[in-house]
């Protein structure tokens, strides 16, 4: 199988140009947070390499709780939980040429009691922040015996536990089509990723935002994106900057968007579509290709 098409060097690509890009809100090159820097964010990805390279030979959770475990050994504080709750069902799917939502879907209807122990214990070890508190299945407690049951009683609250609950098509349809139009429209690919990430949030309120700083807020920040991506080519990265300096003056970080971003970015790396945009992309470590492809 090339390259392109493994698992495990998708998943570290798909962390590290999601965290390349300068996507508003969030940790890049030039940005970072208190307990969260960009190196932390390509390492965490290149962690969690082994596990979707196993993926498709091992229970969901334990590959989840796998991951998890490696990202939060060479990180100060939660880097990608999100993405691994996002990108782990797809990395499952045996015949990655035949991707698709309905193989998604087929995956997550064979989840067990030990499934939802093994996400519970990675939730644990991720220690995220903004989650809240539920008053049945919250994450603190004992995991029920039907993970799905709690994914979706979090589905209005977290956009990841939606696709889980409701399939994966909203992932197709909305930051998978929308990175690949924008390439169509002639950006690189790094902006491509930004005016997606733009066009996500305009879309549907960001839950992190929403968790922390309440649906308002978040829908708030919907309208500004829509905004920017109305501006002109010569005018919105301006209007981009604004709204980084918003969110970042607020203490608002878009994460969950940024978390599909990745998701995004792993199916079209997984399908070769961006094979060709790499330019001198660093190869990847050697270990991430180990094993089962």
């Amino acid at each position: 199988m090339p390259p392109l098409r493994r698992r495990g060097w998708c998943a570290a690509l798909a962390c590290r140009l999601e965290a390349t890009a300068a996507k508003v809100g969030n940790v890049h090159p030039a940005a970072e947070f208190a307990d969260l820097s960009y190196t932390e964010l390509v390492a965490a990805g290149v962690a969690i390499a082994p596990a979707l390279q196993a993926a498709a030979q091992e229970p969901l959770g334990r590959t989840i709780r796998a991951a998890v475990a490696a990202s939060r050994g060479v990180t100060r504080s939660n880097a990608n939980l999100g993405i691994v709750l996002a990108i782990a069902p797809i990395a499952a799917v045996p015949d990655q040429a035949v991707l698709a939502v309905d193989e998604i879907a087929a995956i997550l209807s064979t989840l067990t009691p030990n499934d939802a122990r093994d996400v519970y214990e990675a939730i644990a070890l991720a220690r995220p922040g903004g989650m809240g508190r539920r008053a049945e299945w919250d994450v603190t407690g004992a995991p029920p015996a039907i993970l799905m049951d709690a994914m979706r009683a979090a589905a209005a609250h977290d956009q990841i536990a939606a696709l889980w609950a409701h399939g994966y098509g909203p992932l197709f349809a909305g930051p998978v089509t929308d990175i690949v139009a924008e390439l169509h429209a002639g950006h690189a690919l790094g902006t491509a990723i930004v005016r997606s990430h733009l066009a996500q949030l305009a879309r549907a309120p960001d839950t992190l935002i929403a968790r922390k700083h309440g649906g308002a807020a978040a829908a708030d920040v919907s309208a500004r994106a829509a905004r920017v991506l109305a501006c002109g080519p010569d005018a919105w990265p301006a209007a981009a900057a604004e709204l980084d300096l918003f969110l970042r003056s607020s203490r608002m970080n878009p994460g969950t968007s940024a978390d599909l971003s990745a998701a995004a970015l792993y199916i079209l790396l997984l399908n070769g579509h961006l094979q060709g945009l790499l330019g001198d992309e660093p190869t990847i470590d050697s270990t991430i290709t180990r094993g089962h492809s």
